[in-house]
């Protein structure tokens, strides 16, 4: 089985750059269309990110006929409400100001088209995640250096300033920098 996931051609139907270095990491062949999938934005975690990477993933496989297709979606939930990419840095540095101190959910849903054998199967991550107690110096240098606004929750856990946020993590590390290599896999396994 191994054999057959490192010999598949797939497409990352993402323009995220961690999603890439993860692939990339994993030494799959791919290259990344980018889908333009019109994204909604639901009260109910599971349905948006559900939605949004199946929509990604069908948008792109609809034109490449010979790869297997990925796409995700990366939500953050706190306490009822979704927080997507910050539209400006105001509302990044709210958002921080609003996980500071508290935990909060982190959802990734993974859909994979295999346009060679018709296969298409979804799976999705949940990892939670707590910060510790954050002061408006460290957000304000935050947001000001680092411009957060392709990330979900205004923050990335993984090599940057802000990994210094968190207190604690349970659950898939991979699934909060964008993409859970685990479940990944097993998906891809499904449709072969």
């Amino acid at each position: 089985m191994l054999d057959k996931v490192l010999s598949a051609k797939y497409i990352l139907a993402s323009k995220s750059p961690r999603r890439k270095y993860l692939l990339k990491q994993l030494g799959f062949n791919f290259k990344v269309v980018e889908s333009n999938a019109l994204e909604i934005t639901d009260k109910n975690a599971h349905r948006s990110v559900k939605i949004n990477s199946q929509r990604k993933s069908r948008v792109v496989a609809l034109k490449h006929k010979n790869e297997i297709v990925i796409g995700a979606d990366t939500v953050v939930y706190l306490k009822d409400k979704i927080l997507n990419k910050p539209k400006d840095l105001n509302e990044a540095k709210r958002y921080l100001k609003l996980l500071s101190g508290k935990k909060h959910i982190v959802y990734t849903g993974v859909n994979v088209i295999n346009n060679l054998t018709g296969k298409e199967v979804y799976g999705h991550e949940k990892t939670v995640v707590e910060f510790r107690n954050l002061t408006d110096e460290e957000i304000n240098y935050y947001v000001e250096k680092f411009k957060p606004l392709d990330k979900a929750g205004a923050y990335g856990i993984q090599d940057d300033f802000g990994c210094l946020f968190i207190k604690k993590i349970s659950g898939d590390y991979y699934n909060v920098v964008g993409l859970p290599l685990v479940k990944l896999y097993k998906l891809i396994t499904q449709t072969l």
